[in-house]
């Protein structure tokens, strides 16, 4: 039973690097007072505890406290995500291994991420992947061409050069908007983030 917790974003971290950006977006949703449904790969915490200060269980315990909020272990495929009957805005898997785009493309739902992506795919949610990978050789670009042609939003974490941007937390907030509006949680990025023509600065 979940309670609190109607029509929410999953969102999904795999074993990839860059997991500040899941951070920061499960930080924008909850904000919004949007309900979060988050399940993570074992690889992706191994990540988390390289690239955070912040452990993955100071993090859980933090966005529990919002009342909107459910973990799910990858292993619990019974999760209510794991069926389209479950309602859901849409999901994002960020980051994303090509391992798991790979499975994804392939209809493999052999853990909760996955098959929680393959209802988000039948049920014509939307489904934001954040590849990180490079280079990228050409079964990486299959298995990303035939998600796109599946439905999916295939969204790199490139940044905003034309924006001029400092920091990495500009970087990853620039990124963060984007999925925003991907998902439709938000109609348009920020006007500071627009982009307004060379020399308009």
């Amino acid at each position: 039973m979940l309670e609190n917790i109607s029509n929410p974003v999953v969102i999904g971290i795999t074993g990839a690097s860059g997991v500040i950006i899941a951070s920061q977006l499960v930080d924008e949703i909850l904000s919004k007072n949007i309900p979060v449904v988050l399940t993570a790969s074992s690889p992706s915490r191994l990540v988390w505890n390289g690239e955070m200060d912040e452990s993955f269980g100071e993090a859980l315990e933090r966005w529990q406290f919002s009342g909107k909020f459910r973990f799910y272990n990858p292993g619990e495929l019974a999760a209510p995500i794991a069926s389209g009957t479950f309602p859901t805005r849409g999901m994002a898997i960020i980051p994303c291994s090509m391992s798991t785009t790979s499975a994804i493309a392939s209809g493999l739902s052999d853990n909760l991420l996955r098959r929680a992506a393959d209802v988000t795919l039948k049920e014509k949610r939307p489904l934001i992947i954040m590849p990180r990978e490079t280079p990228l050789n050409d079964i990486h670009l299959s298995n990303m061409a035939s998600l796109s042609r599946s439905g999916a939003t295939i969204l790199p974490a490139d940044p905003p050069f034309y924006l001029k941007l400092k920091t990495l937390d500009e970087i990853v907030n620039f990124l963060v908007q984007r999925i925003l509006v991907a998902m439709k949680i938000n109609e348009c990025l920020p006007m500071s983030m627009q982009y307004k023509g060379i020399g308009s600065d």
